[in-house]
């Protein structure tokens, strides 16, 4: 990918001492910044690993981190902002997804003999975008010094020497050993790399941010590099996260009798958590992750989530005693939701016999009488769509994406969901699919499942779903507005953040 720049655009990257230390939203901040003064931006990540995906408008598949970003930079996400997304579905392996499409499954040492046709790629995604807008901000991945893995790469200096970008450094104080990661990375790259670097951010300060600037001045005397600002963490923040849920802080939520209590069980590939983000900011809402079956005491709804490994996943749910509590949860009629591969895990059986996974067939829960069987296949296609079971008589519209691989048929199945709108034909979907249907409900209603993401995201549907199960708790419904309430402070995220950090970086050095 290195060779004389032919873009248009200029070019700021965001990379890392290392991973989770807040390069993507360092990413989307200064998007919005920038978009906020007027510049035409577009965000850019050459490679990705995460299994929290979403669906663009034209139904290409992208990390949901440059979705966020797309949309700090007002814009509608575009599979050329993440040519390159890797979901993991094992330790050794993962799918690969290229420019939106399902381009195989591969080993780590499968994966990077590929390097010089994936490069082609990135750098076609690249130009594209460079053509259409004044800036790109780009995301690195991982540690800006990753040694081993320099001949390879393809997210890191090798994009930031095709974009021609200056480049910022971002460092986690809050894991401690802040010296120790902006100077050894420092230290650790190229003569010709470090002269890129403009700036360095310290992130994630807890406390008096002026206690620090001893801190500060030692590095920019070290380095001769100047510190941009120190970020304090933002208290009450929620962002869609790239990686994983805040385990600490789910894990100890505390369930409640005036509350509605949601445990979701932690699966360990598990995908698209950002489902549950919504329901976490409503006020009479405690959502839990859980690991072990005693968890589950006290929830009123347990909530399979996505999975990017199903029948691996199922394993360990059965292995962990997790499997029987959630019958035990649901032989006490009380409810249980799936969310794409947790919808499989409701019915009788999953079947993968083209080794979409990890090959092989398991039996599922049996809550739910359908059964699934992996294609090559994958079905991603944003879609609206009306409930059929709750509160049908309004005609509650949810609106959100296809991401999935399984086809999920029984026999007289009764649907969640009417779809209203879909984008063309869903190309190998089920025939329940084709004919505009999505899930699979129980005779009860208390037992549910559908390939929806972002099932939870409107305000309405959400509201109603949650007075359900506070009318059966003895509780009083509230009004809509208490959702919608929730639903304006989720919005209004990206300015908050971007204020953050208006007024702690010294940002203008960088538009």
């Amino acid at each position: 990918m290195a060779g004389t720049p032919i873009m248009k655009a200029r070019a700021l990257a965001v990379l890392g001492t290392g991973s989770d230390v807040g390069k993507s939203l360092i990413t989307a901040g200064l998007c919005r910044l920038l978009f906020r003064a007027g510049v035409r931006v577009a965000p850019f990540k050459a490679q990705n690993m995460s299994n929290n995906s979403f669906v663009t408008p034209d139904g290409k598949e992208i990390g949901r981190a440059q979705a966020l970003q797309a949309q700090a930079c007002g814009l509608e996400p575009d599979a050329d902002m993440n040519p390159i997304l890797m979901k993991p579905d094992s330790d050794c392996s993962a799918q690969i997804v290229v420019q939106g499409k399902v381009w195989g499954k591969a080993e780590a040492r499968t994966y990077f003999q590929q390097r010089t046709d994936l490069a082609e790629r990135v750098r076609e995604s690249y130009e594209r975008l460079a053509g259409k807008y004044e800036v790109i901000v780009i995301e690195g991945a991982g540690s800006a010094a990753e040694m081993n893995l320099r001949d390879r790469d393809l997210a890191n200096w090798s994009a930031v020497e095709m974009a021609d970008a200056r480049v910022v450094l971002v460092a986690d104080i809050d894991r401690g050993g802040v010296f120790a990661q902006v100077i050894g990375t420092l230290d650790l790259l190229a003569p010709h790399e470090r002269a890129r670097v403009v700036g360095i951010i310290i992130n994630k300060f807890r406390g008096d941010a002026s206690l620090f600037d001893d801190g500060v001045r030692f590095i920019e005397h070290r380095t001769g590099i100047l510190v941009l600002g120190v970020v304090p963490m933002l208290r009450g923040f929620r962002l869609d996260q790239e990686d994983a849920v805040d385990i600490e802080r789910t894990g100890q939520a505390q369930f409640a009798g005036d509350r509605v209590n949601i445990a979701v069980v932690l699966l360990p590939r598990m995908s698209n958590f950002t489902d549950l983000n919504p329901l976490m900011a409503e006020p009479d809402v405690v959502v839990r992750y859980v690991e072990k079956a005693a968890d589950l005491n006290g929830a009123d709804v347990v909530v399979l989530p996505g999975s990017k490994n199903t029948i691996a996943d199922f394993s360990y749910v059965r292995s962990s005693g997790m499997a029987e509590a959630i019958c035990r949860h649901a032989a006490q009629g009380m409810e249980v939701v799936g969310l794409c591969g947790g919808f499989q895990m409701l019915g009788r059986s999953i079947t993968d016999p083209d080794e979409v996974e990890a090959g092989g067939k398991v039996e599922g829960l049996s809550l739910l009488n359908v059964s699934t069987e992996f294609t090559r296949t994958k079905i991603t296609q944003v879609v609206e769509a009306e409930s059929l079971e709750i509160e049908p008589a309004r005609h509650l519209r949810v609106r959100g994406y296809f991401i999935h691989m399984g086809r999920t048929t029984g026999q007289h199945m009764r649907r969640c969901f009417r779809l209203c709108q879909k984008n063309g034909e869903i190309e190998g979907a089920a025939e329940g699919d084709t004919a505009g249907m999505d899930g699979a409900v129980s005779d009860t209603g208390m037992i549910w499942g559908t390939y929806l993401h972002g099932v939870f995201d409107r305000s309405e549907f959400r509201r109603a779903w949650v007075n359900r199960i506070r009318v059966r708790k003895g509780l009083p419904s509230l009004p809509d507005s208490v959702s919608q309430h929730t639903s304006e402070s989720l919005h209004g995220q990206l300015d908050r953040w971007a204020d953050h950090l208006q007024s702690n970086l010294k940002y203008t050095s960088l538009l």
